[in-house]
């Protein structure tokens, strides 16, 4: 099975060797068909401490590093400004 992909903005940098990752899925309504976004925050591990606040970010599943670190940082796709 492959792993899973998601791909964020980094909300928060202040944990050690953490990220948190804000998520954004778009999907129809399935009686009115309206775009409906919805937003979810994910811990990622980040041993380089090389992500900055606003950076977009592609985030892989990986085994269960603590209680709440499910995720991975494979790369880092915009640098903040």
């Amino acid at each position: 099975m492959p792993k899973k992909e998601k791909s964020g903005l980094v909300v928060s940098t202040k944990n050690d060797k953490t990220i948190v990752v804000e998520v954004a899925e778009y999907k129809a309504h399935p009686i009115y068909k309206k775009i409906i976004s919805t937003t979810k925050k994910y811990k990622a591990h980040n041993t380089e401490f090389d992500c900055k606040l606003g950076d977009e970010v592609r985030i892989i599943e990986c085994r269960p590093i603590s209680k709440t670190k499910l995720w991975q940082l494979a790369e880092i796709t915009k640098k903040a400004t």
